[in-house]
């Protein structure tokens, strides 16, 4: 077993991803589709993976044939699943989509009667783990039910002010009843965070300000140090608390299908972050890793590894073929892409099976 502290441990929801294998066809006239490692803090692992750093996952899963699956791909990316632990209660969540380019990719999860990783339970995480890896990176949806709730409450707190805790804000109405219960649970969990990240929806959701300056500014005012607000085809806005500022204009890209962009784009900002760049920098990169994902099918596998950032950077790479229809043009920010969870650009050729 290693002992040296993992680049980043990310924590949440894990599911199956089915992606229609046709594009700009309604759910119910869909023939085919895709089946993909899903979930945005498990996405955000493979992303970071993919880019060189040592990752793990603590969520769980049903004890059922799709969480074995998960368990295989989680391997097959390189993403540690020790803490990826069975549920018996609760089958492993769906998550359906439909792909309309360039900007609307609307999504079905399948979670009920309960997702299994809402059960993760604070007395079975590693709080010495979480305290040692040099990023942590926790979402607003663990904080919609309990005892994921107390869990990830638990592990943002084992955290050291000196080191990267990362709240990805993450907001999910149809997990929650209503907005004025998660605003002061987001209140409490910015409290431990030194990096916040989200779109304006969500940024409106923690702070009440929906305006890219000022909701930057008002997740300053919670205590992190660095404010990360995805503003869609308007690019990516970051404000650090010693005064630096990066406003990036988005990637143009030929969207196939923008719901892992943010996720990527999440890997590549710890990548970053971790590398010691300067803020520009690193919003550049990870804005131009979401772009690649946009331009791909699927989330988990199409996470971009260093060559292409670089290539999708100076201009001399960019997506490969989704392997769906006719794909929509646009110029997309980390982040944009569907009003349920606007991703960042990005592309690459799906890795998954065809259910």
């Amino acid at each position: 077993m290693a002992t040296d502290p993992y680049d980043l441990i990310t924590m949440g929801r894990i599911g199956v991803d089915l992606y229609p294998l046709q594009s700009g066809v309604p759910l119910a006239r869909v023939e085919s589709f895709g089946k993909f490692l899903g979930g945005s803090p498990s996405n955000v692992a493979v992303a970071a993976t993919r880019l060189g750093l040592r990752t793990a996952l603590i969520t769980r899963t049903g004890a059922d044939p799709f969480g074995e699956y998960l368990h295989q791909e989680l391997r097959a990316f390189g993403v540690d699943d020790r803490w990826v632990t069975p549920v018996e209660a609760y089958p492993t969540p769906l998550t359906f989509c439909e792909i309309f380019p360039p900007d609307h990719f609307p999504l079905h999860f399948y979670r009920l009667p309960k997702a299994p990783d809402l059960e993760i339970h604070e007395h079975e995480l590693d709080l010495g783990a979480v305290a040692a890896a040099r990023v942590f990176w926790a979402t607003g949806t663990g904080l919609c039910a309990e005892p994921s709730r107390t869990a990830t409450l638990a592990a943002l707190a084992a955290r050291p002010r000196s080191g990267l805790t990362v709240l990805d804000l993450d907001w999910r109405p149809m997990f929650w009843s209503g907005a004025d219960d998660a605003r002061p649970l987001y209140r409490a969990a910015l409290r431990h965070a030194t990096v916040a990240v989200g779109n304006t929806d969500e940024c409106e959701i923690a702070t009440g300000e929906r305006e890219p300056y000022a909701a930057a500014r008002a997740l300053l005012d919670t205590g992190v140090r660095l404010a990360v607000v995805k503003r869609g085809p308007k690019g990516v806005l970051a404000m650090s608390a010693d005064g630096a500022t990066a406003d990036v204009p988005p990637v143009p890209v030929e969207v196939v299908n923008g719901l892992g962009a943010g996720d990527a784009f999440g890997g590549a900002l710890c990548h970053g972050l971790l590398a010691g760049w300067d803020l520009e920098r690193t919003v550049r990169y990870a804005n131009a890793a979401g772009a690649l994902v946009a331009s791909r099918l699927a989330c988990s596998s199409a996470m971009p590894y260093p060559e292409e950032v670089a290539a999708a950077l100076d201009g001399t790479g960019g997506g490969a073929p989704g392997g769906v229809g006719a794909a929509g043009s646009g110029a997309l920010g980390s982040g944009s892409a569907a009003p349920d969870r606007p991703g960042a650009p990005g592309g690459g050729a799906p890795r998954g099976g065809v259910a």
